[in-house]
């Protein structure tokens, strides 16, 4: 079996790219170091927001989801989202990024 990186590295140096890149992210909420999963809430600055949610295939790459459709959504929806899943699932991480174009820096990797 493939070990993975420990996620507190990954969403670190997934943030710098981000940062090096000139996208604004944040880290909303610090889940379990090791091996905590990861949601992804773009604020799309206008037309609402979208919550991406992690997923792996069956051959264990990383891949994205859109929580709650295709549609953007409110702000109040994407956060209501988010207290229901950290409730879930306390080791969540929480990443929020600022993004016109509905891009993340986490969305290149694992592929």
């Amino acid at each position: 079996m493939e070990e993975r990186v420990p996620t507190v590295i990954w969403v670190t140096a997934q943030m710098r790219q981000g940062h090096a890149d000139g996208m604004p992210v944040f880290l909303r909420r610090r889940g379990e170091p090791r091996a905590g999963a990861v949601l992804v809430k773009i604020d799309l600055l206008g037309p609402g927001c979208k919550v991406m949610t992690q997923v792996r295939d069956g051959m264990g790459r990383l891949g994205w989801l859109s929580a709650l459709g295709e549609a953007p959504v409110t702000e109040a929806e994407a956060e209501a989202y988010i207290e229901r899943a950290v409730k879930r699932d306390p080791d969540l991480w929480v990443v929020e990024v600022e993004s016109r174009d509905g891009r993340h820096p986490f969305q290149t990797v694992g592929s």
